[in-house]
């Protein structure tokens, strides 16, 4: 897949700086996340590694252009569970996307050993893998004072994904951790940063620019950039095979959980609008 063809988010780069920004670009559904939107994402990761003047990503979210509030911005709502969509994947791609690879395994774990740093700037709400996906693939992440998070996996009849099992207990501890993905509780910006899930929180309109002002600084002229990467791999090298088991076990989770009652139940009551009633089954 090539940059040109990607049609769920838009590959920027400034050819100055060598800044590359990646917009979640489909505000109609709130950015949500699709399989084609994930392997979108693993390609921009791809071109950044072959191309050698690009040297930092920022990853945000697109903006409602029917919306002119900066509290009902989305950086994503999570991923996208219309069945329908499959039937849409173009043949060229089809055999490159694995339906059974529902914990983002092969995305993860690519970014997770791409050398280059990663900026996330959450520009509003990040539902789901709108939080988990940057959580394991940023290395900083600012939030707006507007943004708040969300983790509504085991509220929908399901296991959480992108290695969130294996993140959020070294951020928080097993017993809160449990907690939030148990009850599914919205996390505030001011949280967020409290509980050491994100580096800063930034008023709305100075969000992009703080996040390009920091990517600059981890980058030649301004930084030193090699560094940057030797750091990041040394950083992260240790941790690749225990994220490659806890993502096979969010995969196995996964794949049993979109099987079963509750969370056909989940889905049901949510586009009802009312509380689903789980059986356990």
């Amino acid at each position: 897949m090539k940059v040109e063809d990607f049609r769920d988010i838009l590959y920027e780069k400034d050819e100055a700086t060598g800044i590359v920004t990646i917009t979640l670009n489909t505000p109609k559904r709130k950015n949500a996340l699709s399989f084609i939107t994930f392997l979108e994402l693993f390609y921009a990761v791809d071109e950044m590694e072959k191309d050698d003047t690009a040297r930092a990503m920022i990853i945000t979210g697109a903006k409602d252009p029917e919306s002119h509030d900066p509290a009902n911005e989305a950086f994503s709502s999570g991923g996208y569970f219309n069945m329908k969509l499959i039937q849409e994947i173009p043949d060229e791609i089809r055999d490159e996307i694995d339906l059974t690879d529902i914990a983002q395994k092969k995305m993860c774990l690519k970014f997770f050993s791409f050398d280059k740093p990663v900026i996330a700037a959450i520009n509003g709400l990040a539902i789901g893998a709108g939080f988990t996906m940057p959580l394991a693939g940023a290395d900083l992440i600012y939030m707006s004072e507007h943004a708040w998070i969300q983790l509504p996996f085991v509220g929908l009849g399901i296991v959480p994904e992108f290695a969130l099992t294996y993140f959020l207990p070294r951020l928080m501890g097993f017993q809160k951790a449990k907690e939030i993905v148990y009850f599914r509780k919205r996390v505030r910006a001011q949280e967020a940063l409290e509980w050491g899930w994100v580096n800063d929180v930034l008023p709305h309109d100075q969000l992009l620019s703080h996040a390009t002002e920091m990517a600059q600084k981890l980058i030649p002229p301004e930084g030193p950039g090699l560094a940057v990467k030797l750091a990041k791999r040394a950083f992260h090298k240790p941790y690749i095979d225990a994220l490659a088991a806890a993502l096979d076990a969010e995969n196995v989770g996964l794949n049993q959980g979109v099987m079963t009652y509750d969370f056909g139940e989940a889905l049901k009551a949510r586009k009802e609008k009312r509380a689903p009633v789980f059986r356990g089954e």
